[in-house]
């Protein structure tokens, strides 16, 4: 086994080391202390109750995975078109970048009511909510790497004769996919966050409708249950990205690559 392939193991075990020790822990302070499961029941008891209620739980995965998935590739979608213009119009650049600025910091979590006044009852607020919070890093980031494309590239490309498109589709592009990836991490755990905070004001379905569901009625065992679903589903959703970033970026850093600008 190769030096490589040996530090990789070790860090995936001391990764899973972690976890254990992690849940071990908690078990053993909620025995010790004597905490009641309405405060913080164990992981035993919340494994038991996740498996007893996995027809709720698979039921209402499907709604988030769908209202993330949505809310996501509009981020993507829309903040790369947005990307483009700044990178390539200064007037563009200079008319949008203070409002994407403002709406960037306007707290869009307490405009979740306005939504569901807006748009309805259902996914509609939350793809809304999920894509206003997921695509600010896609901006940011992509529009960077294109504009830092090195400069003596671009020249040899000119001497070539060739045009605009081929210049960015050859050169541009391929330069700023790692920021784009970088972004695209980012913004596949804020779109989490949008859907289920959107689950929470208007939605009758989802992750989060059990997680507030089970918050008023003080069942906070089905609760942790739901918490822990829509962590393994966005852990999911991460590597899927990541697994994307490998693919059409094989030399891409393990590390994650550029870090977006936020």
């Amino acid at each position: 086994m190769s030096g490589v392939s040996l530090y990789r193991v070790s860090v995936t075990f001391g990764q899973v080391l972690v976890f254990v020790a992690f849940f071990g822990l908690w078990e053993v302070l909620v025995d010790f202390l004597g905490i009641k499961p309405v405060i913080l029941p164990p992981p035993s008891r919340i494994a038991e109750v996740a498996w007893e209620s996995r027809a709720i739980l698979i039921k209402n995965t499907w709604p988030t995975f769908v209202a993330i998935s949505l809310g996501f590739l509009t981020a993507v979608a829309s903040g790369f078109v947005i990307a483009v213009g700044i990178a390539y119009s200064r007037v563009i650049r200079d008319l949008t970048y203070p409002f994407l600025v403002a709406a960037q910091i306007l707290p869009k979590i307490a405009f979740a009511p306005l939504f569901l006044i807006w748009f309805g009852f259902g996914l509609t607020p939350k793809v809304v909510i999920a894509a206003l919070i997921a695509f600010f890093p896609v901006v940011i980031n992509t529009s960077k790497g294109l504009t830092s494309v090195d400069s003596e590239l671009l020249q040899y490309m000119d001497s070539l004769g060739a045009s605009t498109w081929e210049k960015f589709t050859k050169i541009s592009l391929p330069w700023a996919m790692p920021y784009f990836f970088a972004a695209l991490k980012i913004s596949i755990t804020l779109a989490i966050v949008g859907a289920v905070v959107g689950e929470f004001v208007a939605a009758g379905e989802g992750l989060g409708y059990v997680i507030n569901a089970s918050n008023i009625t003080l069942d906070t065992e089905l609760m942790f249950a739901a918490i822990i679903c829509l962590s393994v589903l966005g852990i999911l959703m991460f590597l899927a990205v990541v697994l994307a970033e490998r693919l059409l970026i094989p030399s891409a850093p393990e590390g994650g690559g550029v870090q977006a600008t936020m």
